[in-house]
This record gives structure tokens, C-alpha cells and sequence, in this order.
């Protein structure tokens, strides 16, 4: 079900755009199941939820907070 532009699933070119990232980056991401993808296909094309790159993103962002936070009270 997809509810507009915004829902559809993205490429790895697209999510290394979102993350200013490289193109290898997003792949070794994906293959190391850190970011969570689905491989389509014989040829294993692999694609991005939009919401699940949000949710990445989320986490890193709360794990720095975290990082800082040990920081500074050590």
C-alpha cells in the first residue's frame, strides 16, 4: 500500500543522498544488516523503507546523545 510519493522505497543512491554518505557506505550498511533493506529479485537489488532510514537515523542520533552525555559526566 502505498499512500504517495514519499512511501515508496528508495535506492541506495537515494539513501546515501539522505545520510550524505557514499554510495559503498550504504551497501556495507545494508549487507551488514546495521541499516534494514530488502533485496528484490534474482539479482538481489536491494532498496530502503523511507521510514526505516528515518528510524536509523533516529538511532545513531540517540546514541551520540548518549556518547555526549557519558562524556560529560565523566
Amino acid at each position: 500500500m502505498v499512500d504517495g510519493p514519499d512511501k515508496r522505497l528508495l535506492t541506495p543512491n537515494e539513501a546515501a543522498e539522505r545520510l550524505n554518505v557514499s554510495v559503498a557506505q550504504v551497501y556495507t550498511l545494508l549487507r551488514g544488516s546495521e541499516l534494514p533493506g530488502l533485496k528484490i529479485g534474482k539479482r538481489g537489488v536491494w532498496r530502503i523503507d523511507p521510514a526505516q532510514l528515518e528510524e536509523y537515523i533516529d538511532r545513531l542520533k540517540a546514541e551520540a546523545m548518549e556518547r555526549v552525555s557519558r562524556t560529560r559526566s565523566d
